[in-house]
């Protein structure tokens, strides 16, 4: 070698070659904590600080002295201002800049975002970048990754993960378990050329375990900064213990294997100095939970399920079994109302039942495990009938199940039946409108209701009670004439909502009609059309008493 040579000065190392320096070294790594300036942390002993540049993503503008600013102006204050702080102290070739990146970067338009993003920091790069805040290993991420990558930055990725799932500042759980699906995704992050991968944004208490769990898959340098912290309705809610107490934390983190430690929300330059002079000199360990060693834990007592005064089961919910067949009507939410409330009854038991329009069969077995001795359903579609007879042995009533299809304008009652249900097509039609169907049009809407109503007294035993669902674009008035005239009467039992269908908006103008002419009506929701749905118990009327 020529004196020369000898004599030339080596190239300058960067401060992020000296974090590579001391993870080589198994020395930890510092990271900041997110409670103070970028000066107070320096002076806690930080090897990385942060840009305040968390948010920069949102949809607010920021503003300065009136002016909004764009956010990639926002990019180029962070990182200079995060270079003046270090600039103020002796220490500053090894303290490196971290870029930090919102998790919305790997959205729709991430990649306009990141070529942005490298034009803002072409003339003052950071030394790295950290996407804080991700969780879901979406479709998009690895394309995501790679952009960052191609900027010719480090990367670094912290995710809000813990050993039960995705896991967010409070220690809720957004998702369960995914076995090994985020180990994988960390070797492929190895793969792809990212610096380290870290676990934020999570309450220690949630750190425990994943630095182990995540080592069986990478050799990445791996780090925590969970918080300490976070925003509530009534403010600020602090859960930061002693500055010991987190540095006690720190180390089981690197029993664990931590070779990066730092704080997110709520931690400030005390906790992290407190680490710092808690980590010096110590080499990331490997500990795990030995499971033979491990304290027993406390069996978590099996609930007791939740069950009505009948000792039903509510949860799950005892709902019947049923499957569709051909064009055989499927429940909707007025089937669902008059099934609860047959169900919360108990309706039927000892009885003998008539269900008319059954459908799919919902009432008629429901009335049957209500323990009906028998239930008759009849519907004018043979696929209904069909559908019923297969249901109700699907739910174990085929015993006490029978079915037959019927044109309830020609069915004449055989006998009388203790409880009757029925649900039936309400719907007013332009007397104008073609109708390919021999019955006569329905301008009211209620032509069905009306003939039900007149053969309760034929088909009703004495003491029996009927439930028939009325909807509310039919007239009240009318419905109590009727019943009236055939020596009923009616009560709401129970009433529910339904929003318009498409049926119901084909005949938007004759509803209107209806309504104008009639005490009929529905209702406006927040400019959302709705039904209310009556439940009627009829009974025979009872015989006034003789006058004295």
């Amino acid at each position: 070698m020529s004196t020369a040579a000898a004599r030339r000065p080596s190239p300058a190392r960067s401060p992020y070659d000296r974090l590579t320096d001391a993870l080589a070294a198994q020395r930890c790594v510092i990271l900041d904590g997110a409670a103070a300036t970028h000066r107070r942390h320096v002076q806690a002993g930080c090897n990385v600080v942060r840009t305040h540049t968390r948010g920069l993503l949102s949809p607010t503008s920021p503003q300065l002295d009136g002016r909004p600013l764009h956010w990639i102006e926002l990019a180029r204050r962070g990182v200079r201002n995060a270079r003046a702080a270090i600039a103020q102290h002796a220490r500053q070739d090894d303290v490196a800049v971290a870029f930090a990146i919102d998790p919305e970067v790997d959205g729709p338009d991430g990649a306009a975002t990141i070529g942005l993003l490298a034009r803002a920091l072409a003339d003052e790069p950071p030394d790295l970048l950290l996407v804080e805040g991700l969780a879901v290993l979406g479709p998009t991420l690895e394309t995501t990754v790679k952009a960052l990558l191609a900027l010719d930055l480090p990367v670094w990725l912290s995710f809000r993960r813990c050993r039960d799932g995705l896991c967010g500042p409070h220690g809720r759980h957004w998702g369960g378990p995914e076995g090994d699906a985020f180990g994988r995704a960390a070797r492929r992050f190895e793969e792809l050329g990212i610096a380290a991968l870290l676990l934020g944004c999570i309450p220690p208490d949630h750190v425990e375990g994943m630095v182990s769990y995540l080592r069986d898959f990478t050799d990445l340098p791996l780090g925590v900064h969970p918080n300490l912290g976070y925003p509530t309705s009534s403010g600020w809610r602090s859960d930061a213990g002693s500055d010991d107490h987190y540095a006690r934390m720190a180390l089981r983190w690197r029993e664990e294997g931590a070779q990066i430690v730092g704080g997110c929300c709520g931690v400030g330059p005390g906790q992290i100095a407190a680490a710092r002079q808690a980590l010096a000199g110590t080499r990331p360990g490997r500990r795990r939970e030995d499971p033979q060693r491990a304290p027993a834990r406390r069996a978590t007592p099996v609930p007791a399920p939740w069950r009505d005064d009948a000792g039903r089961s509510l949860y799950p919910l005892a709902f019947p079994q049923l499957i569709a067949r051909g064009n055989a009507f499927v429940p909707t939410q007025g089937s669902f109302l008059v099934w609860r409330h047959l169900f919360n009854g108990g309706i039927g038991r000892g009885a003998r039942c008539l269900d008319v329009g059954c459908g799919s069969g919902l009432q008629t077995i429901q009335l049957a495990r209500n323990g009906a001795t028998h239930v008759h359903g009849i519907d004018i579609d043979p696929d209904a009938v069909e559908a019923t007879l297969l249901n109700a042995f699907r739910n174990g009533v085929a015993a006490r199940v029978s079915a037959a299809p019927a044109d309830l304008y020609e069915w004449v009652p055989e006998t009388r039946y203790d409880v009757i249900v029925a649900s039936l097509f309400q719907l007013p039609v332009n007397p104008l409108t073609p109708d390919a169907t021999h019955h006569p049009a329905d301008f009211w809407g209620r032509t069905a209701v009306d003939h039900m109503i007149g053969l309760l007294p034929q088909a009703l035993a004495e003491d029996g009670v009927a439930y028939l669902l009325q909807v509310s674009i039919l007239s009240q008035q009318r419905t109590d004439e009727v019943l009236d005239r055939h020596g009923l009467q009616g009560r709401v039992a129970d009433f529910g909502f339904l929003p318009f269908t498409e049926n119901f908006r084909r005949v938007a103008e004759q509803v209107a009609h209806v309504e104008r002419i009639s005490d009929a009506h529905h209702l406006d929701v927040a400019g959302n059309d709705m039904l209310v749905a009556y439940l009627l118990e009829i009974r025979h009327r009872l015989s006034e008493p003789p006058h004295e």
